[in-house]
């Protein structure tokens, strides 16, 4: 008998959880019990889309000093070598194959976000689906529909846990991330809903991950974190170890302790297995915070409107949700990483003309040039609480008058995302990887998981 999820999170010809069950049953039975052929096309294609940007950014920054110090490490540990390390010539187990690729497809900062919970789906589920099919030995098609059912256990519990679990100082993709990758590696073993919601809670009690940590090796870790911490819980509970099964929400469970909502999670599962809510991610054509693209694309477009020369800006305001000051307002960053994470710098970057969608821009010494200084000078934010959360405002005060933009991040994405994202991996790996990435990504479901980590780790090397 088919078997669809219903608005209620419960499997069509299963037992249905009381109206009052937990996020950790309901979420775990879409896991276990979904059936992959019902899922919209497009849902799919947000999938193959992400792959391939998780691809390019991974293969771009293997060669990150935070990529090459986790290798080092996992290294030295060695173990059976079971799952592939983007950068390196050896395999290691599935579990420090996740923790690497997850690290690494998080280095440059460069990967997709998804703003219903506000992290990175992405990369930790696809170092987690990666390492585990390849261990596994499943086929291409098992691994786009687990990649596609971790992103949206990310999306959902993320989602729950809200936005005081974010507010208070909590990296989603770590700890939502977790969940995800654990989400991904069960479906791809088989797991059923009992085993599933197991993991749930061995992953409830591993998951951690501070945005304290933003600007340093810190953050791209998390999502490595993340992707081993999912490996290794469904690795327990596969073979029969026994955790809370409602460790998300359970009396002083994740949620509890760590400002999750806790809440009546029926809104957050209604379609769930229908509707995709990781089909609203979006993807970073700039290659810094998340947070500073809205400021960005305003700026942006008064330029090409204007054409206002740098020596012209006499003061820019950007004004944002408060939330992001604590996430990417680094007043005088000192590091390219930390430039990532500032309005001011950014947005001087932005008025000289640079292309903020290299990589090369965000180099250390960018921070010392002189000119790039002043034009930082001239910025400064403010905050509204009334506006949209994913939106900016713009207001450039020059001699000649004053001009002003906002932009919105969740407005309708723009058509084209594939055409932007291919130009994004030629731009990042050059046109014969970029092409061979997502040739295989596109015959994905004709060919083992395997080949395809063969042509991503090839894409490395060459």
């Amino acid at each position: 008998m088919e078997t669809v999820i219903t608005e209620a999170g419960a499997a069509v010809g299963a037992a249905a959880p009381a109206a009052t069950a937990g996020i950790s049953a309901a979420i775990a039975r879409f896991v276990a019990a979904a059936d992959a052929r019902v899922f919209p096309p497009s849902a799919r294609e947000q999938a193959r889309l992400s792959l391939l940007d998780w691809s390019a950014v991974a293969v771009a920054g293997a060669g990150e000093p935070v990529s090459r110090i986790v290798r080092e490490m996992l290294a030295e540990e060695a173990g059976t070598p079971e799952s592939t390390v983007l950068g390196a010539l050896y395999k290691l187990p599935a579990r420090a194959a996740a923790l690497a690729n997850g690290t690494t497809a998080h280095a440059l900062d460069y990967d997709d976000t998804h703003f219903g919970f506000t992290g990175h789906p992405s990369a930790p589920v696809i170092a987690a689906a990666l390492a585990r099919a390849e261990k596994s030995g499943v086929g291409g098609a098992a691994l786009l529909d687990a990649i596609l059912v971790g992103a949206e256990a990310t999306c959902r519990i993320g989602r729950w846990l809200g936005k005081a679990h974010y507010e208070r100082g909590f990296h989603q993709t770590a700890t939502s991330g977790s969940f995800g990758a654990a989400a991904a590696c069960a479906r791809l073993m088989g797991l059923d809903e009992e085993r599933v919601r197991h993991a749930f809670g061995i992953a409830s009690t591993r998951s951690s991950g501070l945005k304290s940590q933003f600007g340093t090796m810190g953050k791209p870790y998390h999502a490595g974190m993340a992707a081993a911490n999912g490996v290794e819980a469904v690795s327990l509970a596969a073979r029969g170890f026994v955790s809370r099964p409602d460790g998300i929400e359970c009396k002083q469970g994740f949620a509890g302790t760590h400002d999750g909502a806790g809440g009546d999670p029926r809104s957050i599962l209604e379609g769930l297995g229908r509707e995709f809510q990781f089909e609203r991610v979006q993807y970073k054509y700039h290659a810094c915070c998340h947070g500073t693209h809205a400021a960005l694309e305003a700026l942006l477009a008064i330029r090409r409107q204007s054409d206002i020369a740098p020596a012209a800006v006499e003061r820019v305001v950007i004004t944002v949700h408060p939330q992001w000051l604590q996430v990417c307002n680094i007043a005088n960053p000192a590091s390219g990483l930390e430039a990532k994470f500032s309005y001011r710098f950014t947005a001087a970057l932005a008025l000289a003309g640079m292309d903020t969608g290299a990589l090369a821009t965000f180099a250390d010494e960018i921070c010392r040039r002189v000119d790039l200084i002043a034009l930082r000078d001239k910025v400064s934010v403010e905050t509204d609480p009334a506006m949209a959360e994913m939106a900016a405002a713009i207001r450039l005060q020059t001699a000649a008058g004053t001009f002003t933009r906002a932009f919105d991040l969740e407005s309708p994405a723009p058509q084209g995302q594939r055409d932007k994202l291919i130009a994004k991996a030629r731009s990042l790996l050059g046109p014969a990887r970029a092409s061979a990435l997502w040739t295989a990504i596109s015959d994905l479901e004709n060919r083992p998981a395997a080949a395809f980590v063969a042509v991503l780790a090839d894409a490395v090397t060459h």
